[in-house]
């Protein structure tokens, strides 16, 4: 059982500063709050309310989804293909297996990186804080940083394997 012990930033934010207009998006009034819907061919759209503050570490305040099928990926940590570690004490190595097992499994359901509208990222407390940044650089080779993911990002006591140093899971949608 993972039990987050501080958690990073804002909890269970989403969405990105890109403008309606940018995005291809048509607004529409709906009982006080505003919806947008999506008409730049994805069945979501990411983006950051005005009515809340604006991310200043690289995720969105919200996800809308229109259409399509949901996909959620299990927590993935520094395993390859074969069940291996790899990396061992090495937070770099394992973030960069983490995203590239997240993008095989984005990938396998029928879509792309562009297709995450989630990050969850576990990761454990013996990792020194200082090496933080290296998430967010190995993530924007990944995501659209102009419009990135919504995510969480807590510290946990530690993961299931001691070795393990990240675990991220994600949830995609994926035009049927």
């Amino acid at each position: 059982m993972r039990k987050p012990i501080l958690a990073i930033g804002a909890v269970a934010v989403v969405a990105a500063g890109v403008c309606a207009s940018e995005f291809g998006v048509r607004k529409e009034q709906t009982m006080g709050t505003q919806s947008v819907r999506a008409h730049d061919g994805k069945p979501f759209h990411i983006f950051n309310p005005e009515t809340m503050a604006r991310p200043t570490a690289g995720y969105s305040q919200v996800a809308e989804v229109g259409e399509g099928k949901i996909v959620y990926i299990a927590g993935q940590a520094a395993l390859d293909k074969s069940g291996n570690l790899v990396g061992k004490d090495d937070f770099r190595a394992q973030v960069q297996q983490v995203f590239e097992n997240l993008k095989a499994a984005v990938e396998a359901s029928g879509g792309d990186f562009n297709s995450i509208i989630k990050l969850n990222y576990y990761c454990a407390a013996s990792v020194d804080p200082s090496q933080l940044p290296v998430v967010r650089e190995v993530r924007d080779k990944y995501v659209n940083t102009a419009n990135p993911p919504t995510s969480t990002f807590v510290f946990v006591q530690r993961l299931v394997r001691p070795e393990w140093l990240i675990e991220v899971d994600a949830v995609a949608v994926v035009k049927k």
